[in-house]
């Protein structure tokens, strides 16, 4: 090898080096990467809209801003805790009683 060839051989070397091409591959690649690991984090999620699971979701429980997500089938229904009481006509249709340990036991009446 002479010398012209050694310096052309290392001019090429530099060149796929500094090859801005290259730098825009890899950035999309970590791009694809990225979305394809939130998706997985989306499919895997309760809250994935595609899933056939029924759930029931309980936000901040035993706090002011309480809230509770029913999710039925595709059916999303949303209660938020008030200060207000519920009322209007209805039936007693059992007794529920708290145990020592916190347990509530619901007794229905015949």
């Amino acid at each position: 090898m002479n010398y012209k060839e050694l310096v052309r051989q290392e001019l090429e070397r530099l060149e796929e080096e500094t090859d801005p091409m290259l730098s825009v591959v890899n950035m999309i690649d970590a791009f694809l990467a990225v979305v394809i690991a939130l998706l997985l984090v989306l499919v895997n999620s309760p809250f994935n809209p595609f899933t056939k699971e029924d759930y029931v979701l309980v936000k901040n429980p035993d706090k002011e801003n309480m809230e509770i997500l029913i999710k039925k089938g595709e059916k999303l229904e949303r209660y938020v805790k008030t200060q207000s009481v519920g009322e209007g006509k209805g039936v007693k249709v059992g007794i529920t009683y708290r145990l020592e340990d916190g347990t509530l036991i619901y007794v229905p009446e015949e």
